[in-house]
């Protein structure tokens, strides 16, 4: 199986579950992340490393056809908000680009018999305050969103014109250890509490949101590629999207809150700058199709995934 984006949040989780089941698995890996969940687990040295990016189709060809690869999931992408606003050029390249890239290299090689593309929440925009269904128009309009709805209509669009094997997920908001971007809620509003400082909110604290445990997260993915590769009678996977979440959306401010009971520094009230831009008051996804089709639930509460993430922040840090 490759997967690319292998040492990011979701990638590094994923992959630790493949090797777990047996999986052989290979890595389309452009950068060294050195604290990534997948490198400090050892779980990197036992997959075979392709070096290179998503936007270099040459690469994505061999490492498909070196390695005989049947099964991919494509998790590659620029994932930050504020670094695809003051840099879309480079969000749409790797995001877009490197989407089809990856869709035209399994279409060439030929033996690919499952895919599985990441598209995101933020895909459908801001379509107000009800749970968003995989019916909904994609009305993503900044930078990453549009990307995000770009990739997912490409892979859907690959599914149905030329048979491709594609299912998309658009996942809520991801946590769990292993998130090195320290601009993102949860992990930095960990770090700051762990260091006895008084964590930052850059939105004004309202906005809700779904927040989706990362080993969920994971098994969710495993649970798509296994119903492309052994297809139900009744079914219909291949060319549709699935959403992705505990169905419990939650204001920024109560997560802070959970953040800091698990924590257990329920005494540093956040600072909020409320100077956020283009933040979507309400945004949350129903999962009843995954539950539906594909069995899937999420397992873990906000409370129970926080208090399996803050060891692993306390041990990167060395917050004892």
């Amino acid at each position: 199986m490759l997967v690319t984006g292998g040492t990011g949040l979701l990638g590094s989780w994923l992959i630790s579950a493949l090797l777990g089941g047996g999986a052989e698995v290979v890595a389309l890996v452009r950068d060294d992340v050195p604290d990534a969940a997948l490198a400090r687990s050892g779980d990197l040295g036992r997959v075979r490393s392709v070096r290179g990016a998503v936007e270099d189709l040459a690469v994505v060809e061999r490492a498909l056809a070196e390695y005989g690869v049947a099964a991919v999931f494509h998790l590659a992408a620029q994932t930050i908000v504020g670094t695809a606003r003051s840099h879309p050029v480079g969000t749409f390249e790797a995001n877009v680009r490197g989407t089809w890239n990856l869709l035209e290299a399994c279409r060439r090689t030929g033996t690919v018999r499952g895919i599985v593309v990441a598209s995101s929440d933020k895909a459908y925009g801001d379509l107000g305050r009800r749970p968003y269904d995989e019916d909904d128009p994609l009305r993503g309009t900044h930078p990453y969103d549009a990307s995000k709805a770009c990739a997912d209509i490409l892979a859907r669009g690959f599914a149905a014109t030329y048979g491709l094997p594609v299912a998309v997920t658009r996942c809520g908001n991801l946590y769990g250890g292993g998130d090195l971007n320290w601009s993102r809620l949860i992990p930095g509003t960990i770090r700051a509490l762990l260091r006895g400082e008084r964590p930052v909110v850059r939105s004004t604290g309202e906005p809700v949101r779904d927040y989706l445990y990362v080993e969920d997260a994971a098994a969710f993915y495993l649970v798509l590629m296994d119903a492309l590769l052994r297809p139900r009678p009744g079914t219909q996977v291949r060319g549709r999207a699935f959403n992705a979440s505990p169905g419990a959306p939650v204001r920024v401010l109560d997560v802070v809150q959970h953040v800091a009971l698990a924590c257990g520094a329920p005494g540093l009230a956040p600072v909020v700058l409320g100077e956020a831009r283009d933040e979507i008051a309400w945004q949350a996804l129903s999962p009843e199709r995954a539950r539906r089709d594909l069995g899937w639930t999420a397992a873990t509460s906000l409370q129970r995934g926080l208090e399996l993430t803050v060891p692993w922040y306390r041990k990167l840090l060395g917050a004892g």
